[in-house]
């Protein structure tokens, strides 16, 4: 899977950019890394009437596997409790791509890393926890769709040092 787009280059002409300067991200394999489905209650839990509280976590982190070669995590973690507390399932899927940059500037890297990667990779993972919870005996968790650019805007405002 690639996407390619003009980035920051010249256009050649009506909104063109040359095949050779275009920004481009290639996936270049997806694969889960890790996977846990926990199911401490059943087949107790599994005859909960009231609707339980769901938490996900959902985090994205990324690392240089050789040069212009990269891996991103996509890190999710889903933990559902019954209104008295008790936990119902936990899920953490940790989702990842090996991902090759072409005409990327350092600048754009993060994003391409953190922003753009996960967008591609995060409907499979979305499909694997919809999977695993409803084979789990619980109705399907259908992740909601996730701003992985506000996700990034805010990794980057917590880890930010107030001025001296």
């Amino acid at each position: 899977m690639s996407i390619t787009d003009g980035g920051d280059n010249a256009p050649t002409g009506a909104g063109q950019t040359t095949a050779a300067s275009a920004r481009r991200i290639t996936i270049t394999a997806q694969y889960i890394k890790d996977l846990s489905f926990e199911n401490p209650g059943a087949p107790a839990s599994l005859l909960q009437q009231e609707p339980p509280e769901l938490q996900i976590n959902i985090d994205v982190n990324a690392n240089a596997v050789t040069p212009g070669l990269y891996e991103v995590v996509l890190a999710i973690r889903a933990t559902a409790r019954a209104p008295k507390g008790e936990t119902l399932f936990m899920l953490e899927l940790a989702y990842a791509a090996t991902v090759s940059l072409a005409n990327v500037s350092a600048n754009d890297t993060p994003e391409a890393l953190l922003v753009e990667t996960p967008r591609l990779i995060f409907p499979f993972a979305r499909a694997l926890v919809a999977s695993m919870t409803g084979d789990g005996g619980y109705p399907p968790v259908f992740l909601p769709m996730i701003d992985f650019s506000e996700l990034m805007r805010r990794r980057q405002a917590a880890t930010a040092k107030p001025p001296a």
